[in-house]
């Protein structure tokens, strides 16, 4: 037996069966340097996906490495009973990057447990209970966290948690309204009132959006769309909880948060995946005004939240994207990937939509482009190509059918040519198979 199928033995015989597993033949990973990793057989890969958007400045960055082992070695544990240097500076230089007046951050352990919090916040602040959510949405794997999300596949056993309405999503390819951007007038932003209007008792506590739909595939919004539905949410007595889950840190290019891009300020911003390039942590910052609101409401530690070996590690994660991968290197390495994925769109019938922002890139393939019928199929048969050829990438979308694109943010161009290269020839291989 190799080491793989001893692996995968186990993990069939001790783990729950729902784990979703990339590959037909599962990929057991073992160590990382940069922007490669290796199996346990010792194969190379190129890694486009980073744990989910996770490994923000590459696996084993010597400096992050560097400063959780120091960290180790001193104090692994506290929880927050107990302030923490790390902490509090970490608290420090996130409202140092963050936008508008966000400044007091509750750090967590994970990206469902910071929409958590943004909820519970929410209402108390507003005194109000129901929360406008968006189709296609995701918001992580906890009871509430399964009711903001906007895909059923997502909820396991029908999980609702009361008062979550959902919203149409800004999904242009696939207009839910049957319509086309520009001449469309958003209508689709629009919408949110009627759903407030009809679906809810006329006053909310928040509206929770991602900038860019993450496991809904990458949907990315006309310039537009935010500036009219926050006005909407406004207007019914909500904040705005902004999810830079997955857009957070750079991602998008150019800006810090994805949210920068369409000049909104959020009341609440949660974020995780990239904060600490692999270690868990989770983190919801609001304006020192909502945050009081809490006082005299009830108590609430972390037991977890805050860790110094999590917080040690994000510190270093930032200055690490601050002098390698700051938004300026994201947008410039990231147009260059975007200028090859549409070269590539140009060239393989498959290719629907290419579209996404900085290093954030999805691809929607279709097996008609005229139709736009889902190509599922295709996709998992691109996953065996790229993975036969040293490439990791990753999927999502409603239909799963969307390509998700999106390597550390310390990627070089050389890494970008290299991956572009690997896909045109898995996609020529999925081709023949098409036809």
């Amino acid at each position: 037996m190799t080491k793989t199928e001893e692996i995968i033995a186990k993990q069939q015989q001790y783990l729950w069966p729902n784990h979703i597993l990339y590959y037909t033949e599962p990929l057991p990973l073992d160590h990382g340097d940069g922007m490669y990793v290796w199996d346990v057989e010792n194969n190379k890969y190129l890694d486009f996906f980073g744990g989910i958007l996770t490994t923000s400045v590459g696996h084993n960055h010597p400096k992050v490495v560097e400063r959780v082992q120091a960290q180790v070695g001193k104090l692994i544990h506290s929880s927050t009973l107990y302030p923490n240097e790390n902490h509090v500076n970490l608290a420090e230089k996130i409202a140092q990057i963050a936008p508008g007046q966000l400044q007091t951050s509750y750090f967590t352990n994970s990206g469902t447990e910071a929409d958590e919090t943004a909820v519970i916040l929410a209402k108390v602040y507003t005194g109000a209970q129901e929360i406008i959510a968006l189709r296609h949405g995701y918001s992580g794997r906890s009871a509430i966290g399964m009711s903001l999300t906007g895909q059923a596949s997502w909820r396991i056993g029908g999980t609702q948690f009361p008062g979550v309405k959902h919203a149409l999503n800004p999904y242009c390819y696939r207009c839910p309204l049957k319509m086309t951007y520009p001449s469309c007038g958003v209508a689709c932003a629009e919408d949110i009132e009627e759903v407030i209007k009809t679906t809810t008792s006329g006053t909310i506590a928040a509206f929770i959006a991602e900038p860019i739909q993450g496991v809904g595939g990458f949907v990315t919004p006309p310039k537009e769309y935010f500036q009219i539905a926050v006005e909407i949410i406004k207007r019914y007595g909500g904040l705005f909880i902004c999810d830079e889950v997955q857009t957070g840190f750079g991602r998008t290019g150019g800006q810090w948060f994805g949210i920068e891009h369409w000049a909104v300020e959020p009341d609440i911003m949660t974020m995780a995946k990239g904060i600490a390039n692999g270690l868990p942590m989770g983190n919801t910052i609001t304006t020192p005004e909502i945050a009081q609101s809490l006082l005299g409401r009830g108590v609430t530690i972390s037991t977890f939240g805050g860790n110094p070996v999590s917080t040690a590690a994000a510190l270093a994660t930032i200055e690490t994207m601050e002098e390698e991968a700051n938004p300026s290197h994201v947008a410039e390495v990231g147009q260059r990937l975007r200028e090859g994925l549409e070269k590539l769109g140009d060239k393989y019938p498959l290719i629907g939509e290419v579209r996404g922002m900085g290093l954030m890139q999805g691809v929607e393939l279709v097996k008609d482009q005229r139709s736009k019928e889902p190509a599922p199929q295709e996709v998992a048969f691109l996953f065996e190509e790229t993975r036969k050829r040293g490439l990791l990438i990753g999927k999502g979308g409603l239909y799963a059918n969307v390509l998700r694109i999106a390597p550390p943010l310390t990627a070089q161009a050389e890494h970008v040519d290299e991956a572009l290269e690997i896909l045109d020839h898995a996609l020529a291989a999925v081709h023949e198979l098409s036809l």
